[in-house]
């Protein structure tokens, strides 16, 4: 993939300007846990000139050629490959200013074709964000996953209405041949819905959703995570999270419910100063990309965007000293 590959970064100016209020200080510091090709990282170092970024990718080719965008702003920038969930072990030395998730796919990684992500052309099926030889695969998954296995994915990440008559088709396909490519696999599914059920786009967009996030953990991730990133956060701290799929968005924003909920029962008169709520919502339900944007940007249609801040200091400085 050349150097000179372009994306555009979903939601940026909305993103950036929520986060400013933080980030426009000397010595501010962004974490992007999900640095992809540095979309919004390159905007954010490009708008706030005192502020520094911390990435987080776990795609070893996502970060060569993001090391490359950006490297009129190195020694402001620095790129860790793990996965999102590691968090807390990157961020020991303290807390710090802004967070981003932008969760899913990147662009690079719909694009490469050899990956498999893509149910509209012929591949291999690996579906792995990291390209780790020794990790589960797409292909694992539908092989030698039970048909009970199958459908609770489909339902459950792809919010698929045919789960188990798709799961079915799968398990009867691969006792003829096991599956090692997309266009088989997407076939299958698609013969496998009624032909009467009429979709917007491809049939087999939704089981490459749950199967490709399966593969790689992305709810269980998600989940970890996201509590780890809100104890990191300085005082006024802020963190966004950019999702495009509802169950994901579910999370986040349950997540954020319990962390800006004071911590006792409903109807206590005064509430302790230390159970009191440590976090408050910054955008009230989430927020989408306006017409220009979905139609400019056909990526980001399905985007929801929610960001939450720190109000009150915790011994997170103690991590500091450590």
């Amino acid at each position: 993939m050349p150097s000179t590959y372009e994306h555009l970064p979903v939601m940026c100016s909305t993103i950036l300007d929520l986060l400013a209020p933080v980030l426009d200080t000397p010595g501010a510091v962004l974490v992007d846990a999900t640095f992809g090709l540095g979309g919004h990282s390159l905007a954010a170092l490009q708008r706030f000139s005192g502020c520094t970024v911390i990435g987080i990718d776990r795609d070893p080719q996502a970060i060569a050629l993001a090391e490359q965008r950006l490297s009129d702003y190195a020694g402001r920038f620095t790129i860790h490959q793990a996965t999102y969930d590691q968090i807390g072990e990157i961020l020991s030395n303290g807390p710090v200013d802004a967070i981003l998730f932008d969760l899913g796919l990147s662009s690079l990684q719909i694009d490469a074709v050899e990956r498999g992500f893509a149910y509209a052309v012929d591949a291999p099926l690996s579906m792995r964000m990291d390209g780790d030889d020794s990790a589960l695969t797409a292909a694992d998954v539908v092989n030698s996953y039970s048909v009970e296995q199958l459908a609770r994915i489909l339902r459950v990440y792809g919010e698929e209405s045919f789960a188990g008559r798709i799961a079915r088709a799968i398990v009867a396909e691969r006792e003829l041949q096991p599956f090692t490519s997309s266009a088989r696999l997407a076939q299958v599914v698609a013969d496998a819905i009624p032909a009467r059920q009429s979709r917007t786009g491809h049939p087999a967009k939704r089981v490459f959703q749950a199967i490709r996030m399966e593969v790689n953990d992305e709810r269980g991730c998600l989940e970890r995570a996201l509590p780890v990133a809100l104890d990191h956060l300085a005082l006024n701290g802020r963190l966004a999270v950019l999702s495009y799929h509802s169950g994901e968005d579910r999370l986040v924003k349950q997540i954020f419910a319990t962390a800006q909920a004071d911590q006792v029962p409903p109807g206590v008169p005064v509430v302790p100063e230390a159970l009191k709520a440590q976090f408050q919502l910054v955008t009230r339900g989430a927020l989408r990309p306006d017409v220009d944007e979905a139609i400019n940007n056909p990526r980001s249609q399905s985007a929801r965007l929610r960001v939450i801040k720190r109000i009150t200091q915790t011994d997170i400085q103690t991590i500091k000293e450590k």
